[in-house]
This record gives C-alpha cells, structure tokens and sequence, in this order.
C-alpha cells in the first residue's frame, strides 16, 4: 500500500515536481522565445544573423555552466533560495533587455540575466526532486522538466503576439514579469530533501536512526572520474553542438523558405509539444525498460528526426521535424538527471548533474553561433543540419559503449 495514501495526504514530492516544472516552464519557455525576436533584432540593430544568434548561444552556456556553481550550493544550503535568486535574474535580464540600445547591452542583458538566472535555478530544483522519489524517478522527473516543453509550446506564440501588440522592448518587460512573478512564487515550496519533512523518499517512513539528510552516494571526485560519467559527458557535449540550433534558427528557416511569421513562431510550439510528449510519457517508459538504454534511443532518435530537416520546406514536412525532434528532446533531457541518480546516487547529486552539465554549455555557446554564421557564408543551413545528424549518431555511439561498459562492470561485482 503506498504510505500517503493511507493518511489520504498529497505526498509532498509532487508539490516538488509542480515547483520545478513551473521553474523550468518560465525559465526555459522565456529563453526559447528567442527565436520570435531574432528579426526584430536583425532590423532595429543592423545586426547579422550569426551575431544575433550569439545572444542566445551566451545564455544557453551560462544556464548550463552555472550549474556547476548552483548545484554545490544547492547541496549545501538547499534548492529554494537559489531557485528564487535565479528566478529574479530571468526577470531583470529580460527587463534589461527591453531598454537596450546596442547589441552589446542585449549581450548583457539578456545573455547575462537569463542565462545566470536559469543556471541559478535549474539545476537545483531538477536535483531536488530526484531525492525524493525512487521507484518513479524517471516518471517524476519527466513531470518536472516537462515545464521546457510546455514553456517552448506557450511562450514562443505568447511572445510572437506580444511583439505585434506592443513591439519588442515591451514584449521583454512583459515577459520579464511574468517570470518574476511565477518563478519567484512556485520557487518557494521547493524543498531539497524529503527527510526534511520527517520523511522517505516515496513517502515511506524514516527508519529508526536514519539521518535527516541524504548521506549515501558517490563524492563528486569519485563521479567525474568514472568511466560512466566520462562517456555520458562525451555523448552530451557532441551531441549539444547541434541540439540547440532548431531553438534559434528554425524560425529563420521557415521564414527563408516563404513561411508567414505565425506559422513559423508556431514551428517552436510544435517543438514544446513534443518536448511534453517525450518528457511526459517517455520518462516512465524509461523506468520500465532501462534508463541507459532508453537514452541511448533518444540520441539515435535526435539524429533521425534532424534528418528530415534536411529535406524539409513546407509547414507540414517542417511540423513533422519539429514534432519528432521535440519527442526526442525532451525524452533526452527528462532522463539525463535519473541516470546520474541512479549511476551515483543522492548525495551530490546536484553538484555532478551541474558538472554533467557543462558539456551541454559548450555545445550550446558554439553551435547556434556556428550555424548562424555558416548560414551568413553560404545562405544555407544544409551544411549545420548535415553535422547535426552525424555529431548525434556519433552519440549515441559512445552512449553504446558506455552503457556495454556499465552492463559488464554490474556482471562482474
């Protein structure tokens, strides 16, 4: 029988999950509106599609790479308060961002503001909620990061309309707010560690004895110097060269190839919608058939759904892109913080998934840009798209030998 349910109570983990998925809703969702405001940008600063396309690129590596300072932290002093500092940092860098005047200050703003406030956040909030559940972890998970894909399917119209009622800089105030407000608020009911509240993970009781704060697990050093961690870090920094690239330049994509401005902003709906889909539905799927190897699955489906990008110039063959991809997506980030849970267990579990991280900060400052620039050489993205299959196929095969050399090491002991 499951133990909340006999005191009819809500076991309180899922007011966790509910936290970090409001978290990464407006963190993420206002990040991913970035492609909606990539013409305005273009035509008010005379700017280059590559040098815009850096702005999003600076903040996609500060929200990963700070989650090598944020989770330490978080392990130390707990998830709520950095959540809520980053949640304050969206807002201001989008607030900031609405009252530039050069690229630069954008830069600062926005680059500055969103990428150290969702690096704020992030990673502390995901870290928390894998210690409080273990039997539906990946489910759980999948719940809480759903928030990137719900946010990428409401925030890009939402912004795209806001943009035509009342133009770019108060779109950016707007959005600053709403932010500020929901971050802020839901940030408050996170809490780092079930014990916490007297109980277990699940909602079982403590045992007699059992410590107030999660004590088992590997040390930071003893994670990053494991064959495992090495081959899932290598796997997610090729693999984030490309994975980032559809969140700048789809828009762009379809406007080239005669695709009206709505339709084209609703392309990153799509995406948001089968982000949900895999993080929602995918996450507990993983729980049932091996959580290694369904990531492995997810960078093998990445590399085939980029795949039609290369062939598609209509609205439907570029929906069906940004459907499939968005599934895959999403499945790969919703698993990423249980495989680090279950390789190294809870108790720094935040700190290793900011390190694990910093990989898809790399990835993320370098391929957008690269892409934005090639297409500024060349005037096409056939060249981006193409790496992007080939650096995700050769993903997973490092996942698929990393996850060969995981199943021999468990044979042996």
């Amino acid at each position: 029988m499951n133990p909340v349910s006999a005191n009819h109570r809500l076991f309180y983990g899922w007011v966790v999950v509910a936290a970090a998925f409001a978290v990464t809703f407006v963190g993420f969702g206002s990040a991913y509106t970035f492609s909606a405001f990539v013409p305005s940008l273009q035509h008010d600063f005379g700017a280059s599609r590559g040098s815009v396309s850096l702005v999003f690129s600076l903040a996609g590596f500060l929200y990963f790479a700070f989650g090598v300072v944020s989770g330490p932290l978080a392990d130390r002093w707990g998830a709520r308060s950095l959540a809520m500092l980053g949640m304050l940092l969206v807002g201001a860098g989008l607030a900031l961002a609405s009252v530039a005047r050069t690229m630069v200050e954008v830069y600062a703003a926005y680059g500055l503001g969103v990428g150290l406030g969702v690096g704020c956040a992030y990673v502390p909030a995901i870290g928390a909620v894998q210690r409080w559940f273990i039997a539906r972890r990946g489910f759980a998970s999948g719940i809480a990061v759903s928030g990137i894909g719900v946010g990428t399917l409401v925030m890009p119209p939402l912004a795209s309309w806001l943009i035509d009622t009342l133009g770019w800089r108060s779109a950016y105030l707007a959005l600053g707010s709403l932010a500020a407000v929901i971050g802020i608020g839901m940030s408050c009911f996170i809490v780092n560690d079930p014990r916490e509240r007297g109980i277990g993970p699940d909602g079982f009781p403590l045992a007699i004895g059992e410590p107030l704060r999660v004590s088992a697990g590997a040390s930071l050093w003893e994670a990053i110097r494991s064959s495992q961690f090495v081959g899932l870090y290598a796997a997610c920094l090729i693999c984030s060269f490309s994975v980032f690239i559809p969140f700048v330049h789809l828009v762009p994509y379809a406007l080239d190839h005669h695709i009206d401005q709505p339709a084209a902003v609703l392309l990153l709906g799509i995406i948001g919608v089968g982000s949900t889909l895999g993080r929602f539905f995918l996450g507990s799927l993983a729980d049932r058939i091996g959580r290694p190897s369904f990531l492995l699955m997810m960078f093998i489906g990445m590399a085939g759904s980029l795949a039609i990008w290369v062939i598609a110039t209509n609205f439907w063959s570029l929906s069906a892109f940004a459907l499939l991809f968005g599934i895959f997506y999403g499945g790969w980030v919703a698993i990423l913080p249980t495989v680090v849970m279950d390789h190294f267990g809870g108790r720094h579990v935040s700190s290793i998934i900011g390190v694990l991280y910093t990989s898809v900060a790399i990835g993320t400052l370098i391929g957008p840009t690269a892409a934005g620039f090639i297409f500024d050489i060349s005037h096409s993205y056939t060249l981006p798209i193409l790496t992007s299959v080939g650096l995700n196929i050769i993903a997973a095969s490092i996942a698929a030998l990393t996850v060969r050399t995981s199943a021999r090491m468990a044979t042996a002991d």
